[in-house]
Parts: structure tokens; sequence; C-alpha cells
């Protein structure tokens, strides 16, 4: 039975390296890579469901075309390409190439993701997307404190004596960093758990901390109060590397554990326990979630968690440091993450860098000179996954021609005109990175694609032969069809870089070149100031926001001020904040549909507090509605005492036809920073479904 290797592509953070074993052209088995160091103990469950997924009876495999009454038809290659050559053709020479919309999400990595731009340069330009709804303001943060989002390798966690996971649930979002938090527990390390929810890693933290949302920045600054006044300070890491520290330590002088303790709704006497380990037990690594930085003020919590780790000199030094996002696979991007993420200082007159991907419904329907006509999506389900869904779900319909290529019929491709089938990641080789460990892999493909299944490399190809593109234009940016050709376009790519090949990655995992086990050792910071910087002159001068990490109340709140408005008043009808975390069982909006997983998760469900529930007379399994002035779920109610109270949870990801899609009651705003998505900033009410 042939074996080959390859590596999971999908928008997760553990990015697993994988053996996969084939017969008669179907997919036996699944199993670890034991050369990729971080994900050693192999696939989780969505993994092991892609036997299922390749196979699905509900995979699309072949074009599908709407009809008059909304339903689907099957129709040939040919006549979908006509179809869309066409719509393109007209619409380019009424109203310019850029009233058509090209949006990509990271459904999947992959260094052939880029020949959808690539086209869409050819074909005279277009307008696409700028901002993330991942990760932007944490990104950002750390760009603007340490200049470069490098981590040390996720096993070196283990040498940690102090681990801090800020808002991070790796139990069910990244289960292969479990281990190493185990094995740093064993060898004596403190485990800190900061989450409004108890999840499965909180349930083993020696010091959980349970704040109001949004609230993080306040813990951060007092803990760094604490630190100051116990004399837990590396002074001469501070001399030499930290720009701004005395203007922290003023800034933080005022700001107790007790003001933080109020503003977060927690005892005391954790923030100051917090502050404590911090200051006193060495090497510490904080672990941030990506949740807790999708608030309008988010880019300074995370600004005021990394000062923490500066004033104590946890950088640089094996089992301290910063777990956030780890790019140095990102070898082949010319420009990294977070500046990728941001719209040209100067316009393209070619690529209309125009629409927030945090405001996408909106800011679809306000495009002027030209306005948007048609939409081409792939790679995401921007739907269900975007804020606000009903804002998403207009700005789509109102388009005369909607194209989607997908494997399924996810909400968004319910809205296509024509939807094309998407290739699995068996059905083309391709090298991916990864954003939580340092591997390059090898995306192999081992199986051909079922039915009239195309690369989507080869749906370009073909098109742009439709539309008049010579071949010799784009024999560089896309590749041929072929195997051979998809190979020989990889291999081009690679030589540029001493030691890799195909031929290295199919034997496993490699690590790319000036790979640091431990991010910063010559501490060194690529900084404006070669330092640290605590207090950045960019963050002023780019985002508008103090130098300085400060704390301010996100501007959907339940207490305080924020832009000279109240925010949040006693009064106010939504006093419950929605958080949308996710789950083991999906990766946003992909593999709920599997039959292998709706048997252990079949359908949604808000989590609420006991307390919370009785003053609404609200019992468990209750048909309650959630809602506020953005739209409404109607899930059954489950009552939850490990949640903190005055928060609801509904985790992320459910189509419209589950019943749960909690975008329906997201706002469509970015961050303070960084252009990524502050749709957790959300307040709603419950109460009993009629």
């Amino acid at each position: 039975m042939p074996v080959y290797t390859t590596a999971c592509p999908r928008n997760c953070y553990s990015t697993c390296g994988m053996r996969v074993h084939v017969e008669d052209g179907e997919i036996r088995r699944i199993e670890p890579h034991t050369r990729n160091r971080a994900t050693p103990e192999g696939v989780c469950l969505k993994g092991l469901s892609y036997v299922e997924r390749v196979r699905s009876p509900d995979r699309i495999l072949e074009p599908l075309r709407r009809t008059a009454t909304g339903s689907y038809t099957s129709i040939e290659w040919s006549e979908a390409l006509d179809l869309i050559a066409t719509h393109l053709l007209r619409i380019r020479a009424e109203s310019g190439p850029q009233s058509i919309l090209y949006y990509a999400a990271s459904g999947t990595k992959g260094l052939l993701n880029g020949a959808g731009a690539e086209f869409w340069r050819l074909f005279g330009g277009c307008t696409t997307t700028y901002g993330d709804l991942c990760w932007p303001a944490g990104l950002e943060a750390t760009r603007l404190t340490l200049g470069d989002n490098r981590n040390n390798a996720p096993w070196d966690i283990a040498n940690a004596r102090l681990i801090v996971l800020w808002g991070k649930n790796p139990a069910e979002t990244n289960i292969h960093q479990m281990p190493f938090v185990q094995q740093a527990r064993e060898a004596g390390a403190t485990v800190v758990v900061i989450d409004p929810r108890r999840t499965e890693t909180a349930e083993s933290a020696d010091l959980w901390l349970r704040p109001r949302p949004g609230t993080d920045g306040a813990i951060a600054l007092a803990a760094a109060n604490e630190i100051i006044r116990l004399g837990g300070v590396d002074d001469q890491f501070v001399r030499d590397h930290v720009l701004g520290y005395d203007e922290f330590e003023a800034r933080v002088a005022s700001l107790s554990p007790a003001w933080a303790a109020e503003i977060a709704e927690i005892p005391e006497v954790q923030v100051r326990e917090l502050g404590r380990l911090l200051a006193e037990v060495r090497p510490a690594t904080i672990s941030a979630g990506f949740g807790m930085q999708r608030y309008t003020n988010s880019g300074q919590t995370m600004r005021a968690i990394l000062a923490l780790l500066a004033v104590t000199g946890n950088l640089g030094r094996p089992g301290a440091g910063w777990v956030y996002a780890n790019l140095q696979s990102a070898i082949f991007d010319e420009v990294k993450d977070p500046l990728a993420f941001f719209p040209p200082e100067r316009p393209d007159s070619v690529m209309r860098v125009s629409i927030s991907t945090a405001r996408l419904g909106r800011d679809m329907l306000a495009q002027r000179d030209p306005p948007l006509r048609m939409a081409w999506v792939e790679r995401g389900n921007p739907v269900t996954q975007n804020p606000e869904t009903n804002r998403v779900l207009e700005a789509f319909r109102a388009l005369e021609f909607r194209v989607v290529v997908d494997q399924f019929l996810t909400d968004t491709a319910r809205e296509a005109d024509l939807v094309l089938p998407a290739k699995s990641m068996f059905e083309q080789t391709d090298v991916i990175g990864a954003y939580w460990h340092p591997y390059l892999q090898l995306r192999q493909k081992v199986i051909e694609p079922p039915g009239a299944v195309k690369p989507e490399t080869e749906i370009y190809r073909l098109l742009a032969e439709r539309l008049g593109i010579p071949d010799e234009a784009i024999a560089n940016r896309i590749p041929g069809p072929t195997d051979e050709e998809v190979e020989a376009f990889l291999e081009e790519r690679l030589a540029r870089f001493d030691g890799l090949s195909l031929e290295r990655l199919r034997e496993g995992p490699v690590l790319p070149p000036d790979h640091e086990e431990v991010a910063f050792a010559d501490l060194r910071f690529p900084t404006p100031s070669g330092r640290v910087e605590l207090r950045s002159e960019e963050a002023q001068r780019r985002w508008g926001i103090d130098p300085l990490p400060l704390y301010h109340e996100s501007l959907e709140s339940t207490r305080g001020e924020h832009a000279g408005r109240r925010v949040g008043a006693p009064d106010d009808p939504y006093p419950l904040y929605l958080m949308t975390p996710n789950t083991k069982n999906r990766i946003h909006s992909q593999f709920g549909n599997l039959r292998m997983i709706r048997r252990l998760d079949p359908a949604p469900a808000v989590h609420i507090h006991p307390d919370d529930a009785e003053r609404r007379g609200i019992a468990d399994g209750t048909p309650v509605r959630v809602y506020n002035d953005r739209g409404e779920l109607r899930l059954p109610a489950r009552l939850d005492p490990g949640l903190k109270s005055g928060c609801v949870s509904v985790t992320n990801g459910w189509w419209i036809s589950d019943g749960g899609t909690v975008n329906f009651c997201s706002a469509g705003r970015e961050t303070d920073i960084g252009f990524g998505a502050a749709f957790h900033d959300n307040l709603v009410e419950v109460e009993p479904s009629v």
C-alpha cells in the first residue's frame, strides 16, 4: 500500500504533518508524520474525517448553475467557463474590471493560492479586500513591539516554568501544544489560564482568572504595576533592550490590582498573584489566543500583555517568550503579515483594495466609481463567517452575477449563480507553511480528483484562454494543468532557497532557512529603535492610538464610556456579552456538515450562566431567542455554571441551515490597529422563544 507524505492545509494553528495510506485510488488510513516535532501525536478528529470529506455524497463534483427556481443543475465545464467569460468581458467593457470583487479567504493554505490574484491582474484588475478575520490586531501589536512575528519553537514551551495561556484554549483549538505544556508541568511549571469560560484547558490550571470580556488589557497593566512593586523588573534587560520603560512605569503607577479587579470583575488577589508569578518565576512564556484580540480595544490589550514579557526580560531565552504567530515559514511572501493585510499606501490602479474584511457587506454596498456588479469567492464562506451576516447577504444579493469555488454547498455557495467544484488537499501538490510551528511541508497529491473536479489553477488557465490572455503572459504566474507542470512551478520557487526541493519535502517536514529555535536569541529586535518598543511612535502615527499601552473600554460594553458617549448603561436593552469561541470539532465553518462530526456535535446551543437564566425564566433546554438590533438566533439554552455571569456563548461556524450562525448578531467593526475584525464586541439579550 503506497504511503505519501502530506500535511493538513486548513486554516488551523497546528498544520499537522501526515502520512496517508492509499489503496486502489482510495485513502485508507491517515497517521502522523513523526518528523514534524510539533505534531507527533497525529491528526485530530477533523483530520481523521478527511476520509469521509473526500468522498462525501454531498461533495460538489461538477459545475452547478442556479435555476430560475433557486435550485442547482449540473452543467459541463465548457458551458460554465463560457458563461463566466461572457459576464467578465461584458462587465469589464461596461464598468471596468474593478466592478468585480475577488474575495479569497484562508480556508486552505498553500503556495499555489497566489494564482488567483495573478489571474485578476492579468485580467486587468478587480476590487479586493484588506484586513483579516483572524488575528491582525495581535500581529500588528507584536510587530510594533518586537519588530517581527517570530516565536520560539513550539516544543520550547516545555522549558518554561511559568506558562500563561491568555485567552487560549489549546486543549480544544491547538491540541498539540498541550503535551508540551504537560511536560513543563511535570518539570514543575505553573500554568495560568485567563478565560471567561471554564474550558478543558482552564480545568487543569493552577490559577484561573475569569474576566469580563474585553478587559484583559486592564489586567495586564495592573500585573505590570504589581511586578514593579515587587521588584520583579529585569533592570539589565530593560536598560539594554527596552524603549519607553520610564514612561510605561509612570503610566502603570496608578493602575493597581484593585483598579483592574473592579474593571474585570475578578478578585483582586488573582491579579496580584498573576503579577507575583511573573515577578518571581523564570523563564515565563505567554501564549495568547486570537479571540481576545477581536475587540475594538484589542491592539492596545496585546501591547499591554507583551509589555509583561519585556519588563521581566522574558524574551530571547529558552522557555521564555511570546507564542502567538510564528511566521518563520513564510519565506515566499515578499510582504509578511500583518503588512500584507494593509491596503497599499499608494492606490493600485489595477487592484482596488478598498473593502474592509471586517465591514464586508457595508463596504461592498458602498463601492462607487465603479459599483460592484460581480463577485468571485474562493477558500471562504463570508456569508457565515464575516460580521453582520444580514448585511453580507444584502450585498451579495445586490450583485448581477456570483461565482463560488467550493467543495460543498455552503451558505455562500447557495447565494451563487454558478458553483465550481474545488479540489481537496489530496488532489494537487502544493507547498505550505504554518503559523504556530516553523516547518515547511509538502501537501502531496495522492489521489485523482473525483468526477469533473478541477484544481483552481487549472480553472484559471482555462478561463484565461477564453478571455484571450496569451499563454506566454501567464506561464510564469499560473502553473499548467499537468502534475509535471505544477511540480516544475513549485520547484522553481523552492530553488531560490538553499536545501529546499520537492524531493526533500517528500521525505518529511523541513525547517526553513535561518530557522530560530529561540526567537530573538541575539536580542536584536527589528523595530525602528532596535529595541523592544513599549513606546511606539509608529503606533501613534499609523493608528492614532497612544504610543504607550493604554486601557479603555471596548466599544460595545456593559459599563464605562467610550469616545465621549455612554456605552452599556444599566438600562441598555442588550446586557449580555455574546462569546463565539471555536470548537475542536470544526475549523470555523468547515467539517460541520460531515456525518462523523455531526455524531459528536449535532446542533448548536447557547450556553448561559444559571443565574442569568433564572432571571429570565430560562430552564435547561428551553428554546430561546438570542438577539440584538442586528439580528437573532433561535436556539436551545444550556445552563453552564463554568461560564462567567453576564456572558452567553455559541460556538462559531454553524451554517444558516443549522440555526446557529452567530454573525447575524455581530457588528462590522475594525480593531483599533491592524484592520482586524472586532466582531467579539457584541452585546445581546436572551429571552424565552415564543
